[in-house]
């Protein structure tokens, strides 16, 4: 029987993972350079807590949730987003404490039963952050500059901020019977989410992609218009730090993002270089979900990268600085038993002394040895045979300029590190 990935899922081979690597290595740096620390949760954890903190009425719970009962029936889901298993576990393990600021970082897969397309899994991998104790705009403004540095640090441009504040529990309620109130004669001719989420969640109309809808939905009313004067401050104070730092935003009314958690900022930062789906980042403040979750009442701020439309950017690029697969420094060729059995010796310790080293284990000629040290971009070969054996030398040769010398063996190592 012939075994395939399940549908929505890819394996990362070799010839690609570098690029990962850079780019979660460019994350981890700069997230660390900002005083965030990383946290690691489980994959999966129990339904409610997904359900309460991105809520019922969301696609993400209502549709793509990869949901199922254990030996003893209890309900688990696959996590589809990091914001509340993170919180989870803050709050477990008494991470969020008064007047201190808890700043957290993560890398991992998450998982959506969702159409795959390009840069869009059903298992798929993000790097966020999460930070508590504080509802100064500046975090706010310091986690968009964040997410900015990373790309800017990968080579990735022609990006946007689209920005929105989607209120609070002050004001939403009455951005919720303005928008019931617009889309009420309209709501009929929508499609079928947009007339469910009109009985059971209003504001989620805003969110729904469908051409069809989207021309009603431009014309909606606008949150910014009942702002409170709390959000309204906290929006203008994120809109001066951003012009501060000179990031390109845009003000986007209709953006609410797929998830109730958010209170005043929401963002998603888009990129010019994909499709319908271009969204790269995407978070905002969630100042009541750490409370709801039985915490104390924190202020908090969050967002995620979605780590396979970056590698698409980037694979797109004709200029991709990503690095590739580490070259050996040592390839060791060798011919007969007992030139093999010093060579793999001289790798053993040459590993043990921190250089990269490999041999040949499949027996081939000097030549195809050669070449393949050469397919390896390996910097040097050392070369073992009889004549070798019995003058206690191996050849050294150096692949770049072509020279090379004859070598004691417990010198060659030496040599490599001088």
């Amino acid at each position: 029987m012939k075994y395939t990935a399940p549908r929505g899922t890819k394996d990362i081979l070799p010839d690609e993972t570098s690029v990962w690597q850079g780019i979660e290595k460019t994350c981890r740096k700069l997230f660390e350079l900002y005083n965030y620390s990383e946290i690691r949760t489980p994959v999966f954890e129990q339904t409610e807590l997904f359900t309460r903190s991105i809520g019922q009425t969301t696609d993400i719970v209502s549709k793509e949730m990869y949901t199922f009962l254990d030996r003893k029936g209890r309900s688990l889901t696959l996590r589809p987003e990091e914001t509340a298993p993170v919180v989870r576990a803050a709050i477990e393990n008494n991470l969020i404490q008064k007047d201190k600021l808890t700043k957290l970082y993560y890398i991992g897969p998450m998982f959506r039963y969702e159409r795959p397309q390009m840069g869009r899994q059903r298992q798929f991998h993000q790097a966020g952050i999460e930070v508590f104790g504080s509802d100064n705009p500046a975090i706010d403004v310091e986690g968009i500059s964040l997410a900015m540095q990373i790309f800017n640090r990968l080579g990735i441009s022609n990006l946007e901020v689209d920005l929105n504040s989607v209120g609070c529990n002050k004001c939403r309620p009455e951005y919720f019977i303005r928008i019931k109130s617009f889309f009420k004669d309209k709501i009929k001719s929508m499609c079928e989410d947009c007339q469910k989420r009109f009985e059971t969640n209003p504001l989620r109309i805003l969110d729904c992609k469908e051409p069809n809808c989207q021309k009603f939905i431009e014309k909606a009313p606008a949150i910014k218009d009942i702002l409170c004067p709390e959000c309204k401050t906290h929006f203008e104070k994120v809109i001066t730090g951003l012009e501060s730092l000179k990031i390109k935003y845009k003000v986007n009314n209709r953006l609410v993002r797929g998830l109730d958690y958010y209170t005043c900022t929401a963002f998603e930062i888009v990129s010019g270089q994909l499709g319908a789906q271009n969204a790269v980042c995407g978070g905002g403040r969630y100042d009541t979900l750490v409370e709801e979750f039985g915490g104390p009442k924190t202020a908090a701020f969050g967002f995620a990268i979605g780590l396979e439309r970056v590698v698409e950017i980037i694979k797109s690029t004709k200029s991709n600085n990503q690095p590739s697969k580490q070259a050996p420094s040592l390839y060791v060729a060798t011919m007969g038993d007992e030139a093999e059995k010093i060579g793999f010796e001289l790798v053993s310790k040459a590993r043990g002394a921190g250089i990269s080293a490999d041999m040949d284990y499949l027996r081939k000629s000097l030549k195809a040895q050669m070449k393949t040290a050469d397919n390896e971009k390996a910097k040097y070969v050392l070369i073992i045979g009889d004549d070798e054996i019995k003058k206690n030398k191996a050849i050294l040769k150096n692949m770049q300029t072509g020279g090379q010398e004859e070598i004691a063996f417990d010198e060659a190592l030496h040599r490599l590190t001088s």
